[in-house]
């Protein structure tokens, strides 16, 4: 009996074992996420982000000194070109819009806007994949409503 139980506990361990080998290959295999690149310039800090689902991510950032809001479109993995674009607006539309696209290999802009206590509109697009925030910031840091696109 004591005999079965030690086998029984080892078999469990082993499954274990190889539970958690798998889940570390599994990990190490998805894509690494992007980070700020700092296409922004210095002064400008993250305010927010939003993933392009499995492509990259938008960064919307932010600078006291100069009032601007920055966004920039940064792909996980650079490569060959693909269609990237990127954009900036005020949400009640007053402060302008502005964007950037073209065949990129790692981002897309940087592009600027003075939105100081000001909503913005921003988002990106990286191959088929979109994602847009309407309305965030305000000010403050506010989340805002995303929207994902998916072009076929």
């Amino acid at each position: 009996m004591k005999r079965s139980r030690a086998i029984a506990g080892s078999a469990v361990l082993a499954v274990a074992s190889i539970a958690t080998m798998t889940a570390a290959t599994t990990a190490s295999a998805t894509t690494k996420a992007a980070a700020y690149n700092g296409a922004c310039g210095s002064g400008y800090s993250v305010v927010n982000s939003v993933p392009v689902t499995g492509k990259g991510t938008v960064y919307l950032t932010y600078s006291a000194k100069t009032g601007k809001n920055c966004v920039v479109t940064v792909r996980n993995s650079p490569g060959k070109p693909v269609y990237m674009y990127t954009y900036l607006s005020a949400t009640n539309g007053g402060s302008g819009w502005v964007y950037d696209e073209g065949k990129y290999t790692s981002y897309a802009g940087p592009v600027y806007l003075p939105a100081k206590g000001i909503c913005v509109d921003w988002g990106g697009t990286i191959e088929t994949v979109s994602v847009n925030v309407s309305g965030s910031n305000c000010g403050r840091m506010a989340a805002g409503v995303v929207t994902h696109h998916t072009r076929h």
